[in-house]
């Protein structure tokens, strides 16, 4: 039995965490794997099913974690955190984890990162390292680099052309039976909305990236402009208090709901009448292929896997710019034309039937036993 450890920082309720989770929960059973993280930390820890070995480092999160972590050599850090053999080790994020990893030295271990992010300068791949030129040397150390998305490897390459051995693309695992059954589950009736207004929806962490003041200012302009639009916002982060005075000061408190984190997203998605992803930048995002599965039609700014998703063409869902002026009016335009939302809905439906979760492990697993036929 291969044993294969995954490691990453936490399993908080971010949309990679929720990838994690499917992709260990539904590899073959003839693969031993552990999920390590660096918190103990998570709502998503809940949902690791019980075959899957669960460790970490340390219980909680404390200040100067970051430094601590760029200060110690990642050799050394390797040693302390990864006990036991491993066939395949495994940072499924681009974080701290990939330093420490890097700094296993077992010539009987393959060790594979994974890549979700777009990036567009070279500062954002080196935070955590203590320069490029560490940063260079760790990344040869990795036998494979998958990206979630073409646009992803695209964007890394053409940062660091030629630095990593063996890149390829393998699309996230979506639990997508999972999601239409529990899509079709009754939503809690926890927020007074008009059902005469258009439901808009949201779902991601309450963080800068993904663009929630923007949306919520646009929401508000339209608003006053006179268009009957409701804008729901599942997710919890550091940005609550201050998205809560926003709301506030652009007086849509009626309109505007915070949710927080939902345990069953899908049936709010699959109620709304149109997902809004507002993000400064993604990976392949998970929250508008989940959409897609429930037939949920979608708006969404330029971001890494867009196209992929939603096709060059704006064929299944409307992608505009990445600027508030360019979503302003998309989602104006949208309002204006509701033969064209209709369609879109029609067009989700359609697209979400691609999505195949056993194909999608299947890539996974080939790829896994690939590296490990060469140990």
């Amino acid at each position: 039995m291969k044993k294969i450890l995954f490691m990453v920082p936490s399993l908080s309720g971010g949309g990679a965490e929720k990838v994690l989770v499917n992709l260990v929960n539904n590899l073959n059973k003839k693969y031993d794997i552990t999920v390590l993280t660096l918190f103990d930390v998570g709502v998503n820890k809940q949902f690791l099913n019980e075959r899957v070995n669960y460790k970490f480092v340390f219980p909680r999160v404390f200040r100067g974690n970051r430094l601590l972590l760029q200060l110690a050599s990642p050799e050394y850090l390797y040693k302390k955190m990864v006990k036991g053999d491993y066939d395949i080790v495994v940072s499924f994020f681009q974080s701290p984890t990939t330093r420490i990893i890097a700094g296993g030295n077992k010539q009987s271990t393959k060790f594979v990162q994974w890549i979700h992010n777009e990036f567009h300068d070279k500062q954002e791949l080196l935070s955590c390292y203590r320069s490029e030129r560490e940063f260079r040397r760790l990344q040869q150390k990795y036998d494979a680099t998958i990206f979630v998305a073409e646009t992803v490897k695209t964007s890394y390459e053409s940062l660091f052309p030629r630095l990593v051995r063996h890149p390829q693309v393998l699309y996230n695992v979506i639990e997508t039976d999972k999601i239409r059954r529990l899509s079709l589950e009754q939503v809690d009736a926890d927020k007074s909305s008009n059902p005469q207004n258009l439901q808009l929806i949201s779902v991601g962490r309450l963080v800068p990236q993904k663009g929630f003041e923007r949306l919520i200012r646009i929401v508000s302009r339209l608003a006053k402009e006179g268009y009957s639009i409701e804008l729901s916002l599942l997710g919890t982060g550091e940005l609550h208090s201050e998205l809560q005075r926003l709301i506030e000061a652009e007086e849509v408190d009626s309109i505007v709901h915070l949710l927080g984190y939902k345990e069953n997203p899908y049936a709010y998605v699959k109620n709304a009448d149109l997902f809004v992803c507002s993000s400064l930048h993604e990976g392949y995002s998970t929250a508008v292929t989940e959409s897609l599965i429930v037939g949920t039609p979608v708006l969404t700014t330029d971001c890494s896997g867009m196209a992929e998703l939603l096709g060059e063409q704006n064929e299944y869902g409307m992608i505009v710019e990445n600027s508030e002026t360019a979503l302003y009016k998309g989602l104006k335009e949208l309002l204006e034309n509701p033969h064209r939302l209709a369609n879109y809905r029609k067009m989700a439906e359609i697209r979400g039937q691609n999505f195949n979760q056993a194909n999608q492990v299947l890539a996974i697993e080939r790829m896994f036993d690939e590296l490990s036929s060469n140990l």
